[in-house]
């Protein structure tokens, strides 16, 4: 996969020193322009150095039918950063790893002088306490979530966020979150993006999952 391996080489060949590196998961199936504009507001009000994209090969929660192949979303994520500092990886599949817990172990291991920031929408935050060992995600790595009007309230009133209520920070702090020991975790209201890549499967009449269908637990 070539632009797999020009997107990581510089990741893999060494860690250079200690950079806040954005972490935005998931299934990028497709990836949009979404996906961008949290990073880019995140690149910002974050004060990161780098955001890591990483395109799980198989999200657990998520239905095996209307998965893209990972070569065609790595590929479409490719084409929606468009950006120096957006970085494309495909880390989960050369680390073997499924769960974001264990991803997130791997790479502090791995880059231990880089300051990680777990990124999500409001809607991850909603479902997260559902995650494997999700506490430890709160424990290992500061996090960022990003408001969705349809997600927030529940969210914010969700189990993980009751749990970590007493570690949320101000959003006047969201700049100094890499450097903060976790837990720590900051709400950041932001401007809407239209682009859905349930809409964009929908469009191009790929089969939604229908309510009765199971899917794997993290």
């Amino acid at each position: 996969m070539a632009g797999s391996a020009q997107a990581l080489r510089p990741h893999l060949a060494a860690d250079f020193g200690r950079r806040r590196i954005g972490l935005l998961g998931g299934s990028f199936n497709p990836a949009h322009g979404g996906h961008r504009h949290i990073s880019l507001i995140a690149l910002k009000r974050l004060k990161l150095q780098e955001i890591w994209w990483l395109v799980s090969p198989q999200n657990p929660l998520k239905p095996s039918a209307g998965m893209a192949p990972f070569a065609e979303r790595f590929q479409s994520a490719v084409a929606a950063a468009h950006h120096p500092r957006i970085k494309v990886s495909d880390l989960e599949v050369r680390l073997g790893t499924r769960f974001t817990a264990d991803t997130i172990a791997a790479l502090k291991q791995r880059f231990p002088r880089l300051k990680f920031v777990w990124l999500m929408g409001a809607d991850n935050l909603r479902q997260i306490s559902g995650w494997q060992h999700w506490p430890k995600i709160f424990t290992e790595l500061s996090i960022a979530v990003f408001d969705r009007p349809t997600y927030s309230s529940k969210a914010l009133a969700g189990k993980a966020a009751r749990r970590f209520w007493r570690f949320r920070v101000r959003p006047r702090q969201a700049k100094r979150i890499a450097e903060l020991e976790p837990p720590a975790w900051v709400f950041l209201h932001i401007p809407l993006h239209g682009a859905s890549a349930s809409a964009i499967r929908a469009a191009r009449g790929v089969r939604p999952r229908q309510p009765n269908e199971r899917r794997a637990q993290p």
